[in-house]
C-alpha cells in the first residue's frame, strides 16, 4: 500500500513543491526497503521502536518546512488534484480562519465515505456503548455523521486523520499532535484544541482521494480495540470535567464490556467474543497499572517536546 500511495504522488499537480517524508515506525515487514526511486523530494525516517502514531507524525512534520502539513495514511491513493484543489481553496482570503481541512475519501468501490465526526461528549460516548445512537439518532446523534452524504463543503467538528491538512502556523501554535496518545484520538484531540483556539475545521468536497482504511487494525482487532478504548479514556480525562470523566471511565471499565459481549452473542458473532474480551482485558490490566497516573497526567496541559532523538535514523 505504501508504494501505491507514493506512486500516486507522482501525478499530483504541483508535485515539485511537495516535501514528502515517510516515517517508518519500526514496521515488521521492512516495507521501507521496497520504496522505489521517486521523482520528487523525499525523506525517510526510521524509528528503531514503535513510538506511536502521534509522535511519528510530529517527527515528519518537524522535517518539513511548507506552509501546510498534510498527514496522509499509507493506504491512501491520491488523484492529480487531491492536494492542489484544497490548497487553492485554503488560499482564498475568506478561508483564512480554517486551521484543519479534510477532503472526500472514496472506499474500494469508489463510493464517497462518510468520514466526518462530531467531537465526543460524555453523553455521546455512553450512548454509543448502549447503541442508543443507532436506535434513537434523533435524540443521541452518532459520532460519525452518517446522516450526511458528504457531497458538499461545510464546517465540521472533526475530519478523519487519513487526509488531515493543517496550516503550519496552527500546527506550531498547538504544538503538533499530543504524543501521550499512542494511537487513536490524537486527531480528535487536535481538532478540539484547534476549536478552542478559534480555528475552523472544514470538510472540502471539491477534492477527492481513495482510502482503503483499517488495513493494519483489521489484523490485530483485539489489540487495536484496547488502544482505542485507552485513548478514549485519556481524551475524557483531558477534556471533560472531572466528575464526567470519572463517569466515562467507570462506565467503560465495568458496564460497557458486558454490553459488547452480550451484543456479539445475541447477534451470533461468536468470532468477535475473543477480540472483545482481549480488548477489555488489556484495558483492565493497563488501568490497574497506570490508570490513576494517566488521569493525573492528562489533567495537566501537554508539553510538546521535539520528537525522535536517539530512537530515529534518517535514510
Amino acid at each position: 500500500m505504501l508504494q501505491a500511495c507514493l506512486h500516486s504522488l507522482e501525478n499530483c499537480e504541483g508535485r515539485e513543491a511537495l516535501e514528502v517524508i515517510v516515517v517508518d515506525n519500526a514496521s515488521s515487514d521492512n516495507s521501507w526497503k521496497n520504496i522505489p526511486a521517486l521523482p520528487y523530494p523525499f525523506k525517510l525516517l526510521r524509528n528503531e521502536t514503535n513510538l506511536g502514531f502521534a509522535m511519528a507524525c510530529n517527527q515528519g512534520a518537524e522535517l518539513s518546512s511548507g506552509e501546510f502539513v498534510l498527514l496522509l495514511n499509507p493506504d491512501s491513493i491520491l488523484y492529480p488534484q487531491s492536494i492542489s484543489k484544497v490548497i487553492e481553496f485554503l488560499s482564498e482570503p475568506a478561508q483564512a480562519n480554517i486551521g484543519i481541512c479534510g477532503i472526500q475519501l472514496e472506499d474500494e468501490r469508489g463510493r464517497v465515505s462518510r468520514t466526518c465526526s462530531r467531537l465526543p461528549t460524555p453523553l455521546s460516548l455512553i450512548a454509543k456503548s448502549w447503541r442508543l445512537d443507532s436506535y434513537f439518532p434523533r435524540w443521541f446523534p452518532p459520532l460519525f455523521m452518517k446522516e450526511w452524504d458528504h457531497l458538499s463543503t461545510r464546517d465540521v467538528e472533526e475530519v478523519i486523520g487519513a487526509f488531515f491538512l493543517v496550516r503550519r502556523k496552527v500546527w506550531h501554535q498547538l504544538g503538533g499532535l499530543d504524543e501521550r496518545y499512542f494511537v487513536y484520538f490524537e486527531e480528535v484531540d487536535f481538532c478540539e484544541r484547534a476549536r478552542q483556539a478559534g480555528y475552523r475545521t472544514v470538510y472540502f468536497a471539491g477534492a477527492r482521494a481513495r482510502h482503503l482504511g483499517g488495513g493494519s487494525s483489521k489484523q490485530i482487532r483485539g489489540k487495536a480495540g484496547f488502544y482505542n478504548l485507552r485513548a478514549r479514556l485519556q481524551y475524557a480525562a483531558k477534556h471533560f470535567p472531572r466528575q464526567q470523566a470519572r463517569l466515562v471511565v467507570l462506565h467503560t471499565l465495568t458496564i460497557e464490556p458486558a454490553i459488547r459481549l452480550f451484543e456479539a452473542a445475541i447477534k451470533l458473532k461468536f468470532k468477535r467474543l475473543p477480540e472483545i474480551w482481549t480488548s477489555y482485558q488489556m484495558l483492565w490490566r493497563d488501568w490497574l497499572a497506570h490508570g490513576i497516573r494517566q488521569v493525573a497526567i492528562f489533567e495537566r496541559p501537554p508539553i510538546h517536546q521535539p520528537s525522535g532523538g536517539e530512537n530515529a535514523k534518517a535514510a
